[in-house]
């Protein structure tokens, strides 16, 4: 069985700055990690090679220095890395990701399951895994916390809904995005950091993959960030303090005063 884990490395939340000029994220001198959810994809890919042998190749788009992340996983335990870097790939939106991951994965070839983070903390769109599978033609569950190989080429997916939870059942190949819930991501071990160290990671470009250079990056994408900017800040707040009784009271009086509709 063969198993792909997609992740990103983003910029570190805590050191994440707008440039007033461009009004972009300056990436250029912050910190990069690992998408936080894509963790716990890597764990879930990483328990079904415990579980039952499987293959786990981890997939990234991204810069050169992206190598970083990948090698993170080696450490942890994946089988293999494949970086996807290119000038052309830029200013991708998920839609172009996707594609560009799609021609990746159909040319590594033979992949049974796909794991995904359930989204992407720089942009927490949720899109690249739907839209992965929708370009693949494979069927696809989200926001999935718990999952069973079945017999007969099948996947037992339970998803977390508003409502409660559902249960899946997927033919394979087939793509998952994951919750926390699947478990802990594990840390990296001695032995898989010899190994990371030295691996040779292939680096594909949108030649390699076959694909148009206006298909992929900001060319091929079908929307565009204009601007990213931070909330003005805002200085007429009150601090309500006392017993709940006390701080409905003063909550209520303070909501007349500014006259909302209904009070």
């Amino acid at each position: 069985m063969h198993v792909v884990v997609c992740i990103k490395q983003v910029p570190d939340a805590k050191n994440v700055r707008i440039d007033p000029d461009t009004h972009t994220l300056v990436r250029q001198g912050v910190d990069a990690i690992i998408n936080p959810f894509d963790l716990f994809a890597v764990e879930a890919a990483l328990r079904l090679k415990d579980a039952c042998g499987a293959r786990v190749t981890a997939v990234t788009m991204g810069p050169p220095q992206a190598e970083e992340a990948l090698r993170d996983m080696l450490s942890r335990g994946v089988d293999d890395a494949l970086l996807l870097s290119d000038r052309a790939f830029a200013g991708a939106d998920t839609w172009a990701t996707a594609g560009t991951l799609a021609a990746a994965v159909r040319k590594i070839g033979d992949v049974d399951l796909i794991f995904c983070g359930k989204q992407a903390v720089d942009g927490d769109t949720a899109q690249v895994g739907p839209e992965l599978a929708t370009i693949l033609d494979i069927p696809y569950a989200t926001l999935v916390k718990d999952f069973e190989l079945l017999e007969g080429g099948h996947l037992k997916a339970v998803r977390r809904t508003d409502e409660g939870t559902e249960i899946w059942k997927l033919p394979l190949p087939a793509l998952v995005t994951v919750l926390r819930d699947v478990g802990n991501p594990r840390v990296p071990s001695l032995k898989h950091k010899m190994r990371a160290k030295k691996a040779d990671i292939p680096v594909w470009g949108h030649g390699d993959l076959g694909l148009d250079p206006d298909a992929v990056g900001l060319s091929g994408s079908y929307t565009q960030v204009v601007r990213v900017f931070s909330p003005p800040r805002r200085s007429d707040r009150i601090l309500i303090q006392g017993a709940v009784e006390e701080q409905v009271e003063q909550l209520y009086r303070y909501l007349k005063e500014v006259k909302v509709p209904g009070l």
